[in-house]
């Protein structure tokens, strides 16, 4: 019996960077709640663009922001994880070279931090993320607790990330593809499967009681703390393989075609 739901958000239930989730799914989500299933959100996204996107079922669900450096549960942090403040301002300083085409966001419990001056950028984390959000001109000058550094290119940054980024960070930090244009730092113990399994044993749920749905490389621990794990049609192999099943895309939906058979009549 399923006990509890987790669900990356941006290309798996919803388009990246979508503000907005269809309908059916809160109905769904609403439906579980009431049949005593927990239903817990799970992004590199922060906690307030997290919110935005089910506002209006916002107080009966898990939150597992920034891949899981912070945990919420009806407007409490029950989990928050900083960096070491060390490597925050080194992998700061490194990703500054790359200004002329990237943008980058620092993570903290309360909102995020932003140097860009890209009005585009600040656009999307305005009306797409929906962040909370600070412009400052030195995020290093911040006296603020970091729980994640992260950086943004258009059009994608796959190549930059998997070639450069991660593998100089590997060591340090959880370094980590969210997506096909950002790249995640978290402390190196931060990991969405991490996450849900501290969810579980918050609730006392176990792992065969557990759901998970993804698509992307900081969601392979979820795959493997779910009993039941679903890689989406569009997954990365690496998370197909580590997914029990494959279900269909956010096109089709498929995070709701598999949750409603689960519903009572």
């Amino acid at each position: 019996m399923i006990k509890l739901i987790a669900s990356d958000i941006d290309g798996t239930l919803i388009k990246d960077s979508t503000p907005d989730l269809y309908p059916e799914m809160v109905k769904a989500i609403k439906a579980l709640i009431g049949q005593g299933i927990i239903f817990c959100a799970a992004s590199g996204r922060q906690y307030d663009s997290i919110k935005n996107v089910f506002r209006s079922i916002e107080e009966d669900i898990v939150f597992i922001a920034e891949n899981g450096a912070q945990i919420r549960y009806r407007e409490k942090d029950i989990s928050v994880t900083p960096m070491n403040r060390e490597y925050a301002e080194e992998i700061i300083r490194q990703l500054r070279e790359y200004g002329r085409t990237c943008d980058i966001v620092v993570s903290t419990p309360n909102g995020c931090l932003l140097e860009s001056r890209n009005k585009e950028f600040i656009d999307l984390i305005t009306y797409g993320y929906r962040n909370k959000f600070t412009l400052v001109k030195d995020v290093l000058e911040e006296d603020s607790q970091i729980i994640k550094v992260s950086i943004y290119q258009k059009e994608g940054i796959r190549e930059l990330g998997e070639e450069i980024l991660i593998p100089r960070w590997k060591d340090k930090v959880k370094a980590c593809m969210a997506g096909e244009e950002w790249v995640d730092f978290m402390d190196a113990s931060v990991d969405k499967g991490h996450a849900l399994a501290f969810v579980q044993e918050y609730f006392n749920i176990q792992k065969e009681e557990t759901m998970a749905f993804g698509d992307n490389h900081n969601d392979i621990g979820m795959m493997r703390a779910a009993g039941e794990s679903y890689a989406v049609e569009t997954a990365r192999t690496e998370v197909k393989n580590a997914a029990k099943y494959i279900c269909p895309s956010y096109l089709e939906k498929g995070v709701y075609q598999v949750v409603k058979g689960l519903i009572n009549a």
